[in-house]
């Protein structure tokens, strides 16, 4: 008998590496933070003013005086004054009450100190000039979204000016 051997059929083994494909997970939403009372209720009184720009820097891991800042911004003056008022309204319906208030007479920079929350509410040109976030820039900042304004109808559209 010859010695002669066939040559086996080798299994095709792919050079190309196989690519498993993963679905793009969706980014999960940032969770609202566990805020004391006092923040969830200084939060929700800016909104109900419409206070814009609302930022609260958590402090507690940097060498600072207080543990958070809450700062907001009004439109202009009256609604600057509006916003502290109903912030400190809030919180003293809640039995807390601040230690100092300061600039309530300017309204360009109202200050309301809580001890371990002091919150700010600017006039746009004050937020820009005294940057609050960047002098605290050690700081966890959280962003709460602007609240939803009502959209504004032309209703005298549907009245008869004959009558």
């Amino acid at each position: 008998m010859s010695d002669t051997r066939i040559p086996r059929p080798r299994a095709r083994t792919s050079v190309a590496k196989t690519v498993t494909t993963r679905k793009a997970a969706a980014a999960p939403e940032p969770r609202r933070p566990r805020w004391p009372k006092a923040v969830q209720l200084a939060v929700a009184a800016a909104q109900d003013k419409l206070a814009r720009e609302l930022v609260v820097l958590d402090l507690r891991r940097s060498d600072a005086f207080t543990d958070f800042f809450v700062i907001a911004t009004g439109a202009n003056s009256r609604q600057v004054q509006a916003i502290a008022d109903a912030i400190e309204h809030e919180l003293k319906q809640a039995g807390i009450r601040p230690s100092a208030i300061e600039g309530q007479a300017r309204a360009d920079w109202i200050l309301l100190d809580y001890f371990d929350m002091v919150v700010h509410v600017f006039s746009p040109t004050a937020r820009g000039f005294y940057g609050l976030e960047r002098l605290w820039a050690t700081a966890v900042p959280f962003a709460v979204p602007d609240p939803v304004r009502p959209a504004v109808t032309d209703d005298t559209a549907d009245v008869d000016a004959g009558e």
